[in-house]
């Protein structure tokens, strides 16, 4: 009998108690412990009575690590940790011990809950109880020390592992991709090809992330070969990758190419696709996919509605912004996140409605951060609202600037202290964030050539052509020049004279990859860089140059959005 609802587990659990009152036939009771413990419909409660109530506890350790396999994926994953560690205190010696299936299971309850002490005791009873070398307690050492950002733990128990499998692989590399190392998560990948290692759906998924962050699109394009030519249909979460990943490598008609082809899509993929486009500024074309999305009968997320919202907001609608995000509560019963606050503060900012801005802030359900104020001072210095902005910078200072551990609150303040002359504020300004322990992040620029990744930051002497690549920037800006660019030395925020500003203009890790890209491709070829920043006016105004003068197509995607500067034109309209 196959058992569905709790209603059927405890009928059966009664009959068997029943009938026999004693010793209960194993396999019934397994069946219905599996069901309690494991099935979605299930009750974790029941199962751990049910293991309670055993009279003598089995010799194997099976519905031990049931129940903490069961706990550590439930909502409260520290149960998982409590029974595993009432477990130890047991002083039954018939009892089962803990065994290479219960270690990995308390390590993803330690890692969920971010416990780095717990974890690294667990690490020590796996080397107490010789499970140290096991390729599936390995694995899960690997997964804890990635999600508890000890990336660095997790590299040392993958490269002292004697055999791997592809778990190991997929392991190491989705915890590279996730603490912000994607480069040497493609390297690692790499490493896996090279030994022969065929990357199972996971691991494509983690690889296609890796290539969505660098926009190392020729090893997403292998990697959509790959699962293409294996035959049959995609699973979806491999769909939505390949299309994030084309979508952020800049290739929004191959996305569109992915999205078309599959058959089954759920609201993930639905949502990816939404998400390119409005990133590629084709916002009309996100909200209409989005509304026909509706049409066939899928309710939008919360990460939908942050797609739809970041549409309304690259293209300042306002309007239909605000209605979308009263929908949000209104209409699809969803709990408006802080990404959904931001994105609409980002678009009454821009479109230059300070005040409604404002108001949205101070009326909010949920605490607002530094970063939906740091939107509106942004915000006041573009529109030149002096006032508002002398009112804000003030809400900053004192306690509520003591309080703020938001870096680029700090930087934009200073840069605003630095725009009106104010040096000895903004000195003070840095002083605070010294004080803090914040570090502004570098900005950097990544172009792949080749296959290869190679990564700039402003004034970078790295680059082994570094000597080729500033000669033909020189090259570049004269014939700009020539052509009617000139550096707008107001971006640069720093007491020197003009000449000097035009020179840091110029060295910024943007244009140093554009450079290297003109060097490394041939003509035609199209550029495409990614970089962690916004982009600033004075290389928003270059790069449409470029294209112009050159003719050459350059998509860059900035922290904000994608820019596609053709003909000395860019795909935002100025509106970024």
């Amino acid at each position: 009998m196959e058992i569905t609802t709790m209603a059927q587990a405890t009928q059966l659990h009664a009959q068997l108690l029943k009938n026999h009152p004693q010793t209960h036939p194993q396999l019934t009771l397994t069946k219905i412990f599996n069901f309690t413990a494991l099935s979605p419909s299930g009750n974790l409660t029941y199962a751990h009575q049910i293991l309670k109530s055993l009279q003598t506890h089995p010799s194997n350790s099976y519905f031990h690590n049931t129940l903490i396999r069961a706990y550590s994926d439930s909502p409260d994953p520290f149960h998982s940790i409590d029974f595993f560690v009432n477990w130890l205190m047991s002083d039954d010696p018939f009892g089962p011990n803990p065994d290479r299936f219960t270690f990995p299971f308390v390590l993803k309850s330690c890692a969920k809950l971010k416990l780095k002490r717990l974890g690294k005791q667990v690490h020590g009873l796996v080397l107490k109880s010789g499970l140290g070398l096991d390729l599936y307690v390995q694995n899960g050492l690997i997964s804890f020390y990635s999600g508890c950002e000890l990336i660095g733990f997790a590299r040392k128990v993958f490269d002292e592992m004697p055999e791997r499998d592809v778990v190991s692989w997929t392991a190491v590399i989705n915890g590279l991709v996730e603490n912000k190392k994607a480069v040497e998560g493609l390297r690692v990948f790499e490493r896996m090809e090279r030994d022969g290692v065929e990357p199972n759906s996971v691991t494509v998924v983690a690889v296609l992330r890796a290539c969505a962050e660098t926009g190392a699109l020729s090893v997403g394009r292998k990697l959509d070969r790959l699962v293409s030519g294996r035959g049959g249909k995609l699973k979806k979460n491999v769909v939505t990758g390949l299309i994030d990943m084309y979508s952020k490598c800049g290739c929004i008609y191959s996305a569109v190419r992915v999205f078309d082809g599959a058959g089954d899509r759920d609201v993930y993929v639905w949502t990816a696709m939404i998400s390119g486009l409005a990133s590629h500024g084709q916002c009309k074309e996100a909200v209409e996919l989005f509304k026909k999305m509706e049409s066939v009968g899928l309710k939008p997320d919360e990460k939908t509605m942050t797609a739809v919202l970041s549409a309304c907001r690259n293209m300042g609608w306002v309007d239909e912004g605000l209605m979308h995000f009263e929908n949000i509560r209104k209409v699809y019963k969803l709990r408006p996140t802080v990404q959904h606050y931001g994105c609409v503060v980002d678009l009454l900012a821009r479109a230059g409605r300070l005040e409604d801005a404002e108001n949205f802030i101070k009326s909010m359900s949920i605490e607002p951060d530094a970063v939906l104020w740091r939107s509106l001072i942004w915000g006041c210095k573009v529109h030149g609202d002096s006032e508002r902005l002398e009112h804000l910078i003030k809400h900053f200072e004192g306690s509520s600037m003591d309080a703020c551990d938001d870096c680029g609150t700090y930087v934009l303040l200073g840069n605003v202290y630095a725009s009106n002359g104010k040096w000895k504020d903004k000195a003070n300004v840095r002083r605070l964030m010294n004080k803090k322990g914040l570090v502004k992040p570098s900005g950097y620029s990544r172009i792949e050539i080749n296959g290869v990744i190679y990564e700039f930051t402003a004034g970078s002497t790295c680059n082994t052509e570094a000597e080729n690549i500033y000669k033909k920037l020189d090259e570049i800006e004269e014939t700009l020049r020539e052509n009617g660019y000139d550096p707008k030395v107001s971006d640069v925020l720093l007491e020197i004279d003009d000449e000097e500003k035009a020179t840091q203009l110029l060295h910024h890790s943007e244009k140093l990859a554009v450079s290297f890209g003109l060097i490394k491709t041939e003509p035609g070829t199209i550029i495409r860089i990614v970089k962690n920043l916004r982009s600033c006016e004075d290389c928003h105004s270059f790069m449409k140059h470029i294209s112009s003068v050159y003719q050459r197509e350059i998509l860059i995607r900035d922290r904000i959005r994608f820019h596609h500067f053709t003909n000395g034109k860019c795909s935002c309209g100025d509106y970024w």
